[in-house]
């Protein structure tokens, strides 16, 4: 008997996978009793039957590690609750690594888990032989091993999660296609559906596309950008072996394999370097637990290694040849959160083969999110709003998730960029850029010179956990800036025009500093959300009465956009991305003002042209705005040029510099200089979640212009006094490195992580943020402890500071 389709809802979910089932059960958990689960065949049949069920607690960041935490913790309780068996056991697993760079990544990870309290141990080729007996360790370099983790059966958890979600009252409801989202003034209000050629409307104000590989292709439907493509995953399981006991999970990523025991049997499975993109043309309506096509050959090479690793394989049968359909995304972070393009239109979807162990947490964190209108926790990692518009295009995915796949296993080495689907944006100034040596990195689909080579130098990178083939080009750059004059080209800035009559309201409502400035003002804020936790970090100009311009990174420009335009009621205001029509050229260092006089007739100096303004200039035969602001912390103007004289101006600039020694300079110097002065980037050192006080920003805030969203959480905190400080610190040691996610250790015990970090050759050392937890001390009491960073399980001394090492009082921005 079929199940009557309900004419209203509060949600309706889209997709039966463990995916759509966990938020399913966590909205029921939440109270949500009203909500539908809509499935076009069966639950589980399209990725989730087949998947491998591999439970790894460590993740890239805390609040990652936090979900998949989550999400073994859960599956542990389901079977208690719903009585259906999720096959979870924390048999542990184990990380092998093969050779030196491995062994550093895995070690750091180790420090990373520690700081997680994450249970983890570094265990030697010897101890990994005797909890792997069948394993050939004699090429094995170290090993971590993380008792905890574990493996599951993924479908028995979706059907777990389905029964939760019906004894807390909600409605799910097996074959009925949703064949459209219905919107009215830019929100959804309800969906259509199938059911045995019978079409049924419901009546909804929240729809949650979870429909995995389908995603995509329903959300181009309502104008939503879901990128993701799915790509052929391949894995075999043998015949049962005799005397096979319990292992743990097994993971050989220098030879992009991992191992699980299951009932006596080994599945050995594959993130091999270049996958098989999958569906080009669509999926076939009849779609449903179905397999894709043997390609041994395409395996071969991986079963062979394996069969080298665990020479048992040798004489065992083999039971099942599988190949399966799974969805990837660009950079291999799965999705998560409100559409921008529709209100009320979620996505929980693009998972990368690591669907089992995020369903759970990424759940719980939709469903808060739907419940509160705001993430429980940072989500930035997963937040859809990082997606780009052009990255729907499916050429664009086709080539990049042929490299994706293989990302998972590869090295996740610092500075990594990805080598397929490039060339999409690129500045004006790309084709100058390239013949002067550039190398480019990628950024939201921005093509950006990272770092510029010497002539007769190779133009790629040599990637290492040490010191990269790229290190002394930076330091050139780096102190050019620092002692002479350095140009970048950052056209990948967003900018937002909003103007009309109520712009300056509306920003004085959104933005924590003051506003009302005169045309001609640049003003560094912070928008804010009722937590006082920071959701954009930017520069507002105010070009005249009625109009500003917003600068904020490129990689946050689609979030941006969608706050602000979440936060326009009725008043008379228009939000336009104008990034297109500009770009910008950063002219940095104490030689700025005379490199700026040689190719302008304007006046630079401190009187005509002071810090934090901006004005038209001449410059060649051509006009440009400049802003006086900094990323470096050096004298300098930002220019902003119409992208149709960009490149005479820059010709202009590079002829003028030649007798100064203008550097061209990349995006790493750019980074290198801004974390010598303490300057915060955002996503990694400040994120929605980190106080704007506790970030040491409280400096871009006036609590009494009057109301703004945040103003009483920044209240608050002024009054309760902070939980916790952003600090600045420099290694002693100038060998050792930092990139992002080293424990902070204060008087010998574990309190935090890096946020970000760099080399300062300025200051002759590495030199990292992190916030460190200060509950009722004063900045003096946080400075009086002794410090270190644990690097890959070293600890190294490091000296600690609240104010910017770097030109502490930011005379040199004045000069």
């Amino acid at each position: 008997m079929t199940k009557p389709i309900p004419s209203k809802a509060r949600a309706v979910i889209i997709g039966g996978g463990v995916s759509g089932c966990s938020v399913a059960y966590h909205l029921a958990k939440l109270g949500w009793t009203d909500v539908v689960l809509l499935e076009r065949k069966q639950l589980t049949s399209g990725t989730t039957w087949h998947a491998a069920g591999l439970i790894g607690q460590l993740r890239a960041s805390q609040n990652m590690t936090r979900l998949a935490k989550y999400s073994a913790d859960l599956y542990v309780k389901l079977e208690a609750e719903t009585g259906i068996s999720t096959g979870m056991r924390q048999n542990g697993s184990i990380t092998v690594a093969l050779t030196e760079e491995r062994k550093e990544e895995i070690y750091r990870q180790a420090s990373l888990a520690r700081a997680f309290n994450v249970d983890v141990r570094e265990i030697t080729p010897d101890e990994v032989k005797g909890m792997y007996p069948h394993l050939n360790t004699s090429d094995v370099k170290a090993a971590v091993h993380l008792p905890l983790d574990g493996q599951c059966d993924p479908a028995n958890i979706a059907m777990a999660l389905a029964k939760g979600a019906r004894q807390n009252g909600a409605t799910i409801i097996e074959g009925v296609k949703v064949t459209s989202v219905l919107k009215k003034d830019g929100r959804v209000t309800g969906v259509t559906c199938e059911q045995n050629g019978e079409v049924y409307t419901i009546e909804t104000d929240h729809v949650v596309n979870c429909a995995g590989m389908w995603g995509r292709e329903f959300a181009r439907q309502s104008g939503v950008t879901v990128p993701l493509h799915a790509c052929e995953h391949f894995y075999i399981v043998t015949e049962a072996i005799p005397e096979l006991k319990r292992l743990p999970v097994l993971r050989v990523p220098d030879e992009c394999t991992y191992y699980k025991e299951d009932a006596g049997k080994m599945l050995i499975g594959a993130f091999e370097l270049k996958a098989k993109p999958w569906g080009m043309e669509g999926i076939r309506e009849d779609f449903c637990f179905d397999q894709l096509p043997d390609d041994f050959d395409h395996f071969a090479p991986i079963l062979e290694m394996a069969v080298n690793r665990m020479p048992m394989l040798e004489t065992a049968g083999i039971h099942t040849f599988f190949n399966g359909p799974e969805s990837f995304t660009p950079d291999d972070r799965y999705y998560l959160g409100e559409a921008p393009e529709v209100k009320g239109y979620w996505v929980a979807a693009g998972y990368n083969s690591i669907g089992i162990v995020s369903s759970g947490g990424a759940g719980m964190a939709l469903a808060q999110w739907m419940n509160d209108g705001e993430p429980p926790f940072d989500l930035w990692e997963v937040d859809i709003r990082r997606a780009q518009p052009f990255q729907k295009n499916r050429a664009y995915l086709k080539d990049r998730v042929s490299e994706t796949l293989g990302l998972l296993y590869a090295d996740h080495f610092p500075y990594r960029q990805m080598a397929t689907a490039r060339g999409v944006r690129r500045s004006p100034l790309h084709e100058h850029l390239k013949a002067r040596g550039a190398v480019f990195g990628e950024v939201a689909g921005w093509e950006r010179a990272n770092w510029f080579a010497k002539d007769g130098q190779e133009r790629e990178y040599r990637y290492s956990w040490k010191r990269q083939n790229w290190f002394e080009n930076q330091r050139d750059e780096h102190l050019a800036v620092r002692n002479g004059v350095g140009l970048f080209d950052m056209t990948s800035f967003g900018k937002i025009r909003v103007e009309g009559r109520d712009a300056l309201s509306f920003l004085q409502r959104l933005c924590a500093n003051e506003m009302n400035v005169e045309p001609g003002r640049i003003v560094y804020t912070q928008m804010l959300n009722a937590r006082g936790g920071i959701e954009s970090d930017l520069t507002v100009t105010r070009l005249s009465e009625t109009a500003f311009l917003l600068v904020v990174p490129g990689a946050t420009l689609q979030r941006d956009l969608a706050w602000l335009r979440k936060h326009l009621t009725d008043e008379f205001v228009v939000i336009t991305d104008v990034g297109a029509g500009e770009s910008v050229l950063c002219v940095m260092g104490p030689k700025a003002r005379e490199l700026m006089q040689k190719v302008s007739p304007n006046d630079f100096s401190n009187a005509a042209h002071p810090f934090g303004t901006a004005r038209e200039i001449e410059v060649g035969m051509g006009l440009a705005r400049a802003h006086r602001v900094t990323y470096v912390g050096e004298l300098g103007w930002e220019l902003y040029v119409p992208t149709d004289q960009t490149a005479h101006v820059f010709e202009a600039l590079e002829e003028a510099g030649q007798g100064l020694g203008l550097k061209l300079c990349g995006i790493h110097t750019l980074d290198s200089c801004r974390i010598e002065k303490a300057f915060r980037h955002f996503g990694h050192d400040i994120t929605d979640e980190d106080h704007v006080l506790e970030a040491g920003l409280g400096f871009a805030v006036k609590a009494d212009k009057g109301d703004f969203i945040g103003r009483e959480a920044v209240l608050a905190k002024h009054n309760r006094g902070l939980s916790r400080r952003l600090v600045q610190f420099r290694l002693s040691d100038p060998e050792p490195l930092l990139f992002h996610n080293e424990a902070i250790v204060r008087d010998g015990k574990i309190v935090g992580t890096i946020t970000s970090g760099n080399y300062g050759h300025h200051l002759g050392g590495a030199i990292g943020l992190g916030y460190v937890p200060s509950e009722g001390e004063s900045a003096d009491d946080v400075l009086g402890s002794s410090f270190e960073i644990e690097i890959a399980g070293t600890r190294v001394k490091a000296e600690a500071s609240l104010k910017p090492m770097y030109d502490p009082r930011a005379e040199r921005v004045r000069m």
